[in-house]
């Protein structure tokens, strides 16, 4: 498709003219709460902020879209973000696989930390599965970065990256913030890998208001035959800001071998991952996103600390339009991400 928009690489999602105020949370819908939790809780570090659960809601089924949902969901803190998982009961007896590298879907998050830190024992001692080539991390000297691909215990995909050079962990927000916090470890994207990368560019142009920053499409050679484990792989790839510093959505499409269409129609509910996008006005932002042909699942609906709206994205990926009921509270991307900031 032809793209309608222009690259720009100081455009952050934070300077949108909407009233989007950041990506409040990556979410992750499990089969076993606590199983997950310990894990990543474990490797990470990451508080436990919140717990709750919600059975016989009217409110959580309308939200949800589903009769009779129970549900229990854990909120772990990073530094610059949070994850929110959730185990829905229904799903108890849903198979789990492991999630495919090259998509579809929103396929993982990232979890970073600087290179003298032992980022990747932690996960693998916590019964992580690498998927690298020889089960050992993948060094970029271009980008002073180590990568690893790896499961969790149901099969999510992660990635992380062990950062080296001060002028890295400064762009990353790390020296100077958590450094001084002892918070060696932090979360940095939305990553989501599509069977058509420009398609699903500008639909969350439309949605965020504002442009992508980075393109590239690239044959990844030994490198990316490594970290994927897949032979002579070619990506092409686009990035938004997210914020001025931490964090981004990746947009990855596998142009060889070619990520395929999604066959699965997902729900909120679906075990997976999404996402979040924090609101000040969520009325006006559910009027302003429904008119751009986004289907959502319900109007939005106050449960718990938020007012919320699920809905689908051009691909088929769950992301919600999230208002805490306190704007300016510890649930607030704004506690834990200044606006223009980290």
């Amino acid at each position: 498709m032809t793209i309608d928009f222009d690259f720009d690489p100081n455009a952050v999602l934070v300077d949108s003219t909407t009233d989007i105020e950041g990506v409040n949370h990556i979410g992750l819908s499990v089969q076993n709460l606590d199983r997950v939790l310990e894990f990543y809780s474990a490797a990470t570090g990451f508080e436990v902020i919140h717990k709750e659960s919600f059975e016989n809601d009217t409110s959580a089924d309308i939200l949800f879209a589903r009769d009779n949902v129970k549900v229990r969901t854990a909120i772990l803190r990073a530094p610059n973000w949070v994850l929110e998982l959730s185990e829905f009961a229904h799903n108890d007896s849903v198979t789990l696989t492991d999630m495919p590298v090259i998509g579809p879907g929103m396929s993982h998050t990232c979890y970073q930390s600087p290179k003298d830190q032992p980022l990747f024992d932690k996960f693998a001692a916590q019964g992580a599965r690498f998927l690298n080539r020889h089960d050992k991390p993948v060094y970029s000297p271009t980008y002073g970065v180590s990568y690893v691909y790896a499961y969790d215990p149901e099969g999510n995909l992660l990635e992380m990256e062990e950062l080296d050079g001060e002028q890295l962990l400064k762009h990353a927000g790390y020296l100077d913030n958590w450094d001084k916090d002892n918070k060696p470890i932090w979360m940095s994207q939305v990553s989501l890998f599509t069977p058509d990368r420009d398609r699903l560019m500008q639909f969350y142009q439309k949605v965020f208001q504002t442009n992508p920053h980075r393109i590239v499409e690239v044959p990844v050679g030994e490198f990316g035959d490594n970290l994927f484990d897949i032979d002579n792989a070619k990506v092409q790839i686009g990035w938004f800001r997210l914020n001025r510093q931490s964090k981004v959505m990746e947009i990855l499409q596998f142009i060889d071998p070619p990520t395929p269409q999604s066959t699965i129609e997902r729900e909120p509910t679906s075990l997976g991952y999404s996402f979040s996008l924090e609101v000040s006005d969520i009325e006006a932002e559910y009027q302003r996103v429904q008119a751009l042909g986004v289907e959502f699942f319900s109007p939005p609906v106050k449960l718990g600390r938020f007012i919320q709206a699920y809905a689908r994205d051009v691909d088929g990926n769950i992301f919600s339009l999230r208002q805490p009921v306190d704007l300016d509270g510890p649930f607030s991307v704004k506690a834990y991400d200044k606006r223009g900031g980290l």
